[in-house]
């Protein structure tokens, strides 16, 4: 088996430094991989720096300007020869045994898998930034910031998810090249999630591996958020009604957590119907939380298009 692990990079060395350091320290003994590292453009010494690292394991791919992190990310896929694809930040630091419990799941997973993603803890807090992600009652991806309870994370070490992000991810090369990698049209954002959408309509799960933790220092690339709003634009439009039926069950439980703390003022009806939902006993989910997830994805888009107006 091996392993290409593939690292875009703008700007930010001494990140880039320490996230090398610390895979080379966690890499599983005698691991057959290879290091693909894409400079991106970037103006801060990085390339002088990347002319040090001789032979193998790495491979050195030069943009001439700024192409993002999709096309950075594709350019270094083609090249790769690994059975699987590690999808890897600059900025991160990676923790003693992150590795194996991803590996672990898309073997497990089989022809099943889709993206293989894992807990982020934010490098300066420790606080889990990353579990998953959700769909909002507004129909917006958000990260999922609590990790399971323990014994939850024991009887389901890899509980399906809608999406993980790209940050730090696994996938089977093959099906990457099947996917057709990153869609170039998101910029530095969304391109994560819509490849996992696009996994999930080939039949694929995507799966959070909780044994694996690592830490993040978040959105530390110059310009990582300033496309947010078309991103999520994009992503909403193309994934509408994926989004919108990934909503209800958080449009349930926000409805429960409010009935329990108000309970005068909820309707118990709806209460009963969305715990029945939640419980796997009732089928189709209450309308209220249909109309509900509706209204607001409805103002979501309303506001893009006054953003940007055609």
């Amino acid at each position: 088996m091996l392993v290409s692990f593939v690292i875009p990079l703008f700007n930010c060395l001494p990140l880039t430094q320490a996230m090398l350091a610390s895979l080379r320290a966690t890499l599983p003994a005698g691991l057959s991989h290879e290091i693909i590292f894409v400079e991106d453009g970037g103006t801060d010494g990085t390339r002088a720096w990347l002319s040090t690292l001789q032979g193998e394991p790495f491979r050195v791919l030069l943009n001439e300007r700024n192409l993002g992190y999709a096309a950075a990310n594709n350019r270094a896929a083609t090249t790769a020869r690994g059975d699987y694809l590690a999808l890897l930040n600059n900025d991160l630091i990676l923790q003693p045994g992150w590795l194996e419990p991803m590996l672990a799941a898309q073997q497990r997973l089989g022809p099943r898998a889709g993206l293989v993603g894992n807990l982020q803890r934010d490098a300066k807090s420790g606080i889990i930034d990353h579990a998953g992600l959700a769909i909002s009652t507004a129909g917006k991806p958000v990260h999922v910031r609590a990790a399971p309870h323990r014994l939850i994370r024991w009887l389901q070490p890899e509980p399906v998810v809608p999406a993980v992000t790209g940050a730090c991810v696994v996938i089977r090369r093959d099906l990457w090249q099947e996917l057709g990698g990153f869609d170039e049209g998101y910029m530095n954002g969304g391109e994560d999630i819509d490849l996992c959408y696009r996994a999930r309509a080939a039949g694929r799960v995507n799966v959070v591996a909780t044994r694996s933790v690592v830490r993040h220092h978040v959105s530390s690339s110059p310009g990582r958020k300033a496309r947010d709003e078309e991103n999520s634009r994009r992503l909403a439009r193309r994934w509408q009604r994926e989004f919108a039926a990934d909503a209800i069950r958080p449009w349930c439980r926000d409805y429960l957590a409010q009935a329990v703390a108000c309970p005068r003022s909820r309707e118990y009806r709806l209460a009963l119907a969305a715990s029945a939902f939640l419980a796997g006993l009732r089928r189709n989910p209450p309308a209220e939380a249909v109309t509900g997830v509706a209204h607001g994805m409805a103002r979501e888009l309303a506001r893009w298009d006054q953003m940007f107006p055609r």
